[in-house]
């Protein structure tokens, strides 16, 4: 079938340019492919219009044709059948490869045919029909409701004499018999078994938090639990967690962390890229997960250095090297505190 498919394409391929450019495009043909509207025939380029090629145009021959012109595409949807393009586009020239779905054959028993694009704007041949299968007609099977094939995963098919086998879509255990077998009077031997209802159990609560979903003693599958922190609290986690089909969250409930104190007074540190006096900080205080740089006074030299600590949950340190100016350096040297004084030299730093 593959082979016959390979031959079709290339066929059609060579009901186009190609057979202009080897001199072989047929003379325009009458009778049964009459029925269509062939352009103006032509021998060059010349005889046609500005906008218009002499192209070979399948059994119309060599036609005044517009290259741009495009077939209907894409084409109205057929229950037994399905279209593709076997071409960039959808213009003259470009072939369609129209196969019929599995059990389903066209009238000449192929199960597939290709189309070409023409010069009117139609797609060559007629309209395939794919009818059922006569070997597909004769196997009798056993029927499978909707809300089973919606439920189950079945492996093996309903056909009479055979068996299939379930396996929950969702995950869940199986309540009944995992296999059935379809009989002579195509009905099943077992009735089709049910999935087990998995559910998940209250997730944990979240201190400083809020949990925005309704209160429940075990939640389904698919719920959507959602969460909030209190003011100056920031969510570290998900801000949403799932109940998936094996009972268990999608993730661990967040935590909601505290804002810490900056443990300096007077001297500027760095929050953000920026140098700022912790008296200008909203609070004097910054988010959890904040970084903010200290600076150090080098032991030997005038200069100073930077060493940053993370703001963890309300926890913040001051580095090792970090000295709080006293109030008197402050006030009467506010200019040689170390936040103010020159950096070290990158060499200067061990």
């Amino acid at each position: 079938m593959d082979r016959a498919l390979l031959l079709l394409s290339m066929w059609a391929l060579t009901g186009t340019v190609s057979l202009q450019d080897s001199g072989s495009c047929p003379e325009r043909l009458v009778g049964e492919e009459g029925r269509r509207m062939c352009p103006r025939p032509c021998k060059a380029d010349s005889d046609c219009g500005s906008k218009r090629q002499c192209l070979c145009d399948g059994q119309c021959g060599l036609s005044c044709v517009a290259p741009g012109r495009t077939c209907p595409w894409p084409l109205p949807h057929s229950e037994n059948a399905e279209a593709r393009l076997l071409s960039p586009t959808h213009s003259f020239s470009a072939l369609l490869e129209v196969r019929c779905k599995p059990g389903f054959t066209l009238p000449s028993g192929m199960d597939a045919t290709i189309r070409r694009c023409q010069g009117d704007r139609q797609w060559s041949g007629d309209e395939p029909i794919c009818t059922e299968s006569p070997e597909l007609a004769a196997v009798q099977t056993c029927p499978l409701p909707e809300e089973v094939t919606n439920t189950f995963s079945i492996q093996g098919d309903a056909a009479v004499g055979t068996s299939i086998r379930y396996s929950c879509l969702s995950g869940a255990d199986i309540v009944g018999s995992r296999e059935n077998f379809c009989q002579e009077n195509q009905t099943w031997q077992y009735p089709h078994p049910i999935c087990k209802k998995v559910y998940c159990q209250p997730p944990t609560e979240v201190e400083q938090g809020y949990v925005v979903a309704v209160q429940k003693t075990e939640y389904e599958v698919g719920f959507d639990i959602h969460y909030l922190c209190k003011r100056n609290f920031l969510l570290d986690g998900p801000q949403m967690i799932t109940c998936l089909s094996n009972g268990s969250w999608s993730a661990p409930p967040p935590h909601c962390r505290a804002r810490c104190l900056i443990p300096a007074e007077r001297s500027r540190v760095m929050i953000g890229g920026v140098k700022r006096w912790p008296f200008d900080v909203t609070d004097a205080m910054v988010p959890h997960g904040e970084n903010v740089t200290f600076f150090c006074k080098h032991p030997r030299k005038q200069c100073s250095f930077t060493a940053t600590q993370t703001c963890f949950n309300g926890k913040l340190q001051t580095p090792a090297c970090y000295l709080e100016p006293t109030w008197l350096q402050y006030k009467l040297f506010p200019h040689r505190l170390v936040s103010e004084i020159e950096a070290c030299e990158p060499g200067d730093v061990e």
